[in-house]
């Protein structure tokens, strides 16, 4: 049985530090700051170094999560890591390699493709270990791609935040299973505490998106980006609207990445006739009162996805989630028929199926609220069992360790 998660959420900050002597300096490669998996992943991985007395360097674009990599402990170098272009990677390598030397580097680790060419030739020329950390499964169109795709694999450990990823690595590469790590995300379950969240904070959601009282809202989180899937949401709700159901909002509390994938989704949604039904917010600076002032939340993802941290940040908050069958694995949402009903945390629906999210939407309004409410109160209780801050550190700590021990010998 855990502890409050009030005491686990500070955990991570009572990890015993290394001595003086043990401390390693380390180079954090991520395109952007912004507010990616892979920049809040890096985020979190700071303030594990930092907690156990290690020296991170992120370098990075930057983005409005750089003060939180310092407020963390780390430093930022800003450099343009997001740029594809083989003359500024070409020139990255160069920039990093002088880093890792001049400031005593001992691992560099890439979140993130077009930071992770440069990082890793960087690690080889300097001779430390390499990690790369895998967030969500990229498309393969050519094999131009995948070679792109490829530098993700070449890591001395890879790490990736999903059994589902792990196995999509394992697959597509066949590198050996021992320079495979699964280490999850964590949450930080003072901030995602139903408890913790106000009616009034509630109220000043709903009345934000507009909806009354009496509405049932199906939010969605994420990036608006095409494999996120909320192209398939928006004809799940054309269906329900034309099964005549009624209260029923959905939510789209997603940032626009400046594609065209933005426009095209307003598009279909006045060509679907549910404009009525359909808000889309943007980001949403109170995530914990969204969560609350919703009935679901929707991952209607057409990649594969990992472990999405909006799905864990969901059940944290006691609520039930929908998701597709590439949005999240079994290591995520409980749900029929790996798990007995009386078990689930979720629903599972096959990618891409607009009328199986509907039916899936319906079945879930159709329970009395008193099932709805255990599905999201076992949500929580998983999401408590498995994505602890301390658990993360723990595991992350110890590849490092590793990583330095062989670096000695």
């Amino acid at each position: 049985m855990h502890d409050d998660p009030r005491d686990i959420a500070d955990e991570p900050s009572r990890q015993a530090a290394v001595a003086p002597d043990q401390a390693l300096t380390v180079l954090i490669a991520v395109p952007t700051l912004h507010a990616g998996a892979a920049d809040t992943g890096t985020v979190e991985l700071v303030r594990i170094l930092a907690a156990a007395g290690h020296k991170p360097i992120v370098v990075s674009r930057g983005g409005r999560l750089t003060g939180d990599v310092v407020s963390a402990g780390g430093e930022c170098v800003l450099i343009d890591m997001e740029s594809r272009n083989p003359v500024v990677m070409l020139r990255n390598t160069w920039a990093l390699t002088r880093i890792v030397r001049e400031r005593g580097c001992r691992l560099v680790h890439a979140h993130g493709r077009a930071s992770a060419w440069s990082a890793c030739f960087a690690a080889r020329m300097s001779g430390v270990p390499f990690f790369t950390t895998w967030y969500k499964g990229f498309r393969e169109q050519n094999v131009f791609k995948r070679l792109y795709n490829g530098v993700m694999a070449r890591g001395d450990r890879v790490i990736a935040v999903s059994d589902q990823i792990a196995e999509l690595i394992r697959d597509r590469y066949h590198i050996p299973w021992d320079r495979i790590a699964v280490v999850p995300t964590s949450i930080d379950f003072r901030r995602f505490d139903p408890a913790a969240v106000t009616l009034a904070r509630i109220e000043a959601m709903r009345n934000a998106w507009g909806v009354t009282p009496r509405d049932r809202v199906i939010l969605v989180t994420g990036r608006m980006l095409r494999r996120k899937g909320h192209h398939v949401v928006v004809d799940a709700m054309r269906r329900l609207k034309t099964m005549g159901v009624k209260d029923v909002i959905c939510v789209f509390a997603a940032e626009d990445q400046g594609t065209r994938y933005a426009g095209e989704l307003w598009d279909q949604v006045l060509a679907t006739g549910t404009a009525d039904i359909i808000r889309m917010t943007g980001p949403i600076d109170d995530m914990p009162a969204a969560y609350a002032a919703a009935a679901v939340v929707v991952s209607a993802a057409v990649q594969p996805e990992g472990l999405q941290r909006g799905l864990i940040e969901a059940q944290a908050m006691a609520r039930p989630v929908i998701v597709s069958e590439l949005g999240a694995g079994p290591d995520v949402v409980l749900a029929s028929p790996a798990v007995p009903h009386d078990q689930m945390t979720g629903m599972r629906v096959a990618t891409g199926d607009d009328a199986a999210l509907a039916a899936a939407l319906i079945r879930l309004f159709s329970l009395p609220d008193s099932v709805q409410r255990a599905i999201g109160t076992r949500g929580r209780a998983w999401a408590l069992d498995h994505f602890t801050a301390p658990a993360v550190a723990e595991q992350t700590l110890k590849l490092y360790a590793e990583a330095a021990a062989a670096g000695r010998s």
